[in-house]
């Protein structure tokens, strides 16, 4: 996928599913009435924001993890075919989960004030986070001189980049990966699908009450807990919905409401899509980097 396919497509949002597909995702829905805790991988505890001190209770899932699993099929177990959004939306994910875990930040903006996009991204921590993916794309960020933009860092991490000497940047087969890590959380399990000339490794949902409420706190983040100010949600939360509707998997969160709450949710989507990053970005309390990502999807 090109740089291109970086911008909002002018439609903004996906078109709505069918009734049919509705209905059938509507029988498929769990009960799940607990809060979904965010995950985080593997003992990362030093770095974090407030945002990320919550319940251990429940099972942690990265940024990542969960755009992932919203887009992934249930009983098939793959992402759709048709879907190019996805693999530059999962490294939006990843650079958003370092900065969040104090890992990553913009460079200051200086007396001239630099735009997000023009703002190159620096290491503030090579600390591991015990995510493999998320280390292997902060090794890149730390090892790179001179730095590189949120654009640029999206582009190479999808090995989207016409330079044959930063080819070794694309981190690969990041969907099978994020898969795995979802196997060993129980979220999903591994199949073989034989699809004529080829065979494939699938993951099909197995633990549908962790993808229930992944589901319930998107569409409650918009319809019964909307605070209309982008500056008082959680910020993971917030991210989420951006790299969600990014990746082309929001839709799949949206589809089983009726339509008096689907209308309602994509009407405040859009407000969110409709923020201006280099305003929001200077608000008390903001994470830059998150908004420069943004701004690299929506501008």
């Amino acid at each position: 996928m090109s740089s291109s396919a970086l911008t909002q497509r002018s439609s903004g949002l996906v078109q709505r599913r069918t009734e049919a597909s509705r209905n059938a995702a509507d029988k498929d829905r769990g009960s799940g009435d607990e809060d979904f805790y965010e995950p985080r991988a593997g003992g990362d505890e030093a770095g974090l924001e407030d945002d990320d001190k919550g319940d251990s209770k429940e099972t942690r899932l990265t940024l990542m993890e969960e755009v992932l699993l919203l887009g992934l099929k249930d009983r098939e177990g793959y992402t759709s075919f048709w879907n190019d959004c996805i693999s530059s939306g999962l490294r939006g994910c990843m650079l958003i989960e370092l900065a969040l875990r104090g890992r990553l930040q913009l460079e200051a903006c200086g007396m001239r004030r630099k735009s997000l996009l023009a703002r190159k991204v620096i290491c503030k921590s090579d600390a591991p986070t015990g995510d493999v993916l998320l280390d292997e794309a902060l090794k890149h960020v730390k090892e790179t001189q001179p730095p590189e933009t949120v654009q640029s860092w999206i582009e190479l991490l999808s090995g989207e980049t016409w330079n044959p000497l930063k080819l070794h940047y694309q981190l690969r087969n990041v969907r099978e990966r994020l898969a795995k890590n979802l196997v060993e959380k129980g979220v999903l399990t591994t199949e073989k699908q034989n699809f004529l000339l080829f065979d494939m490794t699938t993951h099909p949902l197995t633990n549908n009450t962790i993808k229930q409420r992944l589901i319930k706190k998107v569409q409650e983040a918009v319809l019964d807990k909307w605070v209309n100010d982008p500056h008082r949600m959680d910020k993971r939360l917030l991210a989420l919905i951006f790299l969600a509707h990014s990746s082309d998997v929001l839709e799949n969160a949206f589809a089983p409401l009726l339509d008096e709450q689907y209308d309602l949710a994509m009407k405040r989507v859009r407000q969110l899509l409709d923020l201006e990053p280099e305003g929001e970005s200077t608000k008390p309390n903001t994470n830059e980097l998150l908004w420069a990502v943004v701004a690299a999807f929506t501008k």
